[in-house]
């Protein structure tokens, strides 16, 4: 082993120590990992609650910490362990051999009519897809086409609550958070399923 080497696994080592004792000691109050997908790295964080953000590197992750820091706690931490079941997850997704999330969600980052749209997401069934319409009128508000969309693009928890399934009423894809290529690569993922 390499001075180089020795030094990056010492460190790794530290790393995961000090995210032990910072669990341990309660102060720790968001973990965060980064992972790699097919649709480029995703930034997970999850807080005691459950997941609580789910982002797209174009979405940056600095700015998203720094986000989470602003609207949770300052007392955030790359302690990947505590989120070995997400990355899991996640993997079975993007495997095929998973169709829904078996996770804890903390929806804190979501209020109001936002947060009743994306809770009815996960009703739109794997490989399926639904209107903003359809999605307005599931979340009790027919007229309410527009504040999908919106709620949609902010959705905290992308992949996980399934905002890519929502198209436009003419069929075609719309926009999406994580961008076009990626929602294709969604819908196409579990279309072949």
């Amino acid at each position: 082993m390499t001075n180089d080497d020795m030094m990056i696994h010492d460190l790794a080592v530290l790393k995961a120590r000090l995210a032990a004792d910072a669990q341990r000691d309660g102060v720790l109050d968001i973990a965060y990992r980064v992972v790699d997908s097919p649709v480029g790295q995703l930034l997970l964080a999850a807080t005691e609650q459950g997941i609580v953000r789910v982002a797209y590197a174009r979405e940056d992750h600095d700015a998203v910490l720094q986000t989470l820091a602003d609207k949770i706690s300052p007392r955030i931490l790359n302690a990947p362990g505590r989120l070995d079941a997400v990355a899991r997850e996640l993997d079975e997704y993007f495997a095929g051999a998973r169709r829904e999330f078996d996770l804890p969600l903390d929806w804190r980052l979501s209020a109001g009519f936002r947060s009743t749209v994306l809770h009815h997401l996960p009703e739109i069934g794997y490989g399926q897809t639904a209107s903003y319409a359809a999605v307005a009128r599931l979340a009790g508000n027919p007229k309410a086409v527009r504040a999908v969309g919106t709620a949609c693009a902010t959705n905290p928890l992308p992949v996980v609550v399934p905002c890519h399934r929502v198209v436009r009423s003419d069929g075609a894809m719309g926009g999406y958070l994580g961008g076009a290529d990626a929602k294709r690569l969604l819908l196409d993922l579990e279309a072949a399923a």
